[in-house]
């Protein structure tokens, strides 16, 4: 057997990035950009008001001031003010370079409703309060957003307010989800003895697509014949760059993938529960292939240990995995000596600084339940309850 490091490992020295192309920033949520952005103009452009209020000029007490100017945001006005003026300004104004702080509403005996009739400063400001200066947030030519990172609304916000409207990203990864078993019919179908719904293949869908794949096509094969060697060239067809498979990877009479596609994959015995058995390989195309075990929460979490690391990888994303938390263990766990245990948890976060995990049901039902996967290691003694443990958070 190999270690779980060992495969991974194994897997990425395969990945290969993909091609970038250039998106308008407003479509490139989710990409992860693949060359640095650096601000193309300063931030805020101009000396800006950050309140609704009156822009003033050295004034020190309080005063009653005439009001010369009105300026709202997207004004072109810079109005001239001596120490007896004032301007109504509203928030992202130009500030009048005559102007040393803003005054805002509440600090004024009418407010708002005074209108452009002389000012009663009843709260004189400090010098330059209010003024949001020009550059204070970012300069021209600071870096904004580095490579590597995938695209959050936050982040292609940052983008287009420095000024920069169009990002060089990654395509997504594009994969194919093909479950494997004669006893499989598609979900909601007639059932005759011994068939059942197929799941699978929306479960390993719905990770791609969370990795921020696209999926390309989601399909199923029977125990015999040639139909992983079908599906590879579907897939391919369908412009593919990873291909999944589960089931069909053991140790049984029937494992198809296993016994089709010994000259493209190569099929371990991995230290994990579950998900001992894996495959992987590529084709003389260059699409890789996973070779996943078909019980559902084996290849959930085989998923989320080699396909999305993969996924993320040739997206060029610096972070592969999940967020993970260090958490206390409601209950004990028996260890599993040579083999690294990943559990099901819900968590109970109902003390924020001590977060709780419980194991959820064992099969389908418990791992929909699950807010995550507790990474046991591999140990002789079994862990007491509050033993704190690694989970990496869905």
């Amino acid at each position: 057997m190999i270690d779980v490091a060992a495969h991974l490992d194994a897997v990425l020295e395969e990945v290969r990035p993909l091609d970038a192309e250039s998106r308008d920033v407003a479509a490139a949520r989710g990409r992860v950009l693949r060359h640095p952005v650096h601000a193309a103009v300063d931030v805020p452009a101009f000396d800006s008001s950050a309140m609704d209020g009156f822009a003033v000029r050295d004034l020190d007490r309080p005063a009653t001031l005439r009001v010369v100017a009105d300026l709202p945001a997207g004004t072109e006005q810079d109005p001239r003010l001596d120490a007896t003026d004032a301007a109504r300004i509203m928030t992202g104004a130009p500030v009048p370079t005559d102007a040393t702080a803003v005054v805002p509403f509440e600090d004024t005996a009418h407010g708002l409703a005074g209108g452009l009739s002389p000012v009663e400063i009843v709260v004189p400001p400090r010098a330059g309060a209010h003024i949001r200066r020009r550059g204070s947030d970012v300069r021209a030519g600071d870096l904004v957003v580095d490579a590597g990172v995938r695209l959050t609304a936050g982040r292609i916000g940052a983008i287009a307010a420095s000024g920069v409207g169009t990002v060089s990203v990654s395509r997504a990864a594009r994969v194919a989800v093909v479950s494997t078993g004669s006893e499989l019919v598609v979900a909601g179908a007639p059932m005759r003895r011994g068939q059942i719904p197929e799941s699978n293949s929306v479960l390993l869908a719905g990770l791609a697509e969370e990795a921020g794949a696209e999926v390309v096509l989601r399909t199923s094969v029977g125990d015999e014949g040639e139909g992983p060697r079908a599906a590879i060239a579907a897939a391919e067809a369908a412009g593919a760059d990873v291909v999944v498979f589960s089931g069909g990877v053991s140790a049984g009479a029937y494992e198809v993938v296993k016994n089709t596609l010994g000259d493209l994959m190569r099929f371990e015995r991995v230290r994990m529960q579950p998900g001992k058995p894996q495959g992987f390989g590529r084709t003389a195309a260059g699409t890789l292939l996973f070779g996943l075990p078909g019980n559902p929460v084996s290849a959930a979490v085989s998923f989320e240990l080699f396909v999305r690391p993969a996924l993320r990888a040739l997206e060029g994303d610096v972070e592969l995995g999940r967020a993970q938390v260090r958490v206390a263990l409601a209950g004990g766990w028996r260890a599993r000596p040579g083999r690294t245990q990943y559990v099901p948890v819900s968590l109970d976060r109902s003390d924020p600084e001590r977060w709780r995990a419980t194991p959820t049901p064992r099969g389908t039902r418990g791992f929909g339940e699950a807010e995550g996967l507790a990474v046991i290691a591999s140990r002789e003694d079994d862990l007491p309850p509050d033993a704190l443990v690694t989970v990496a958070l869905w």
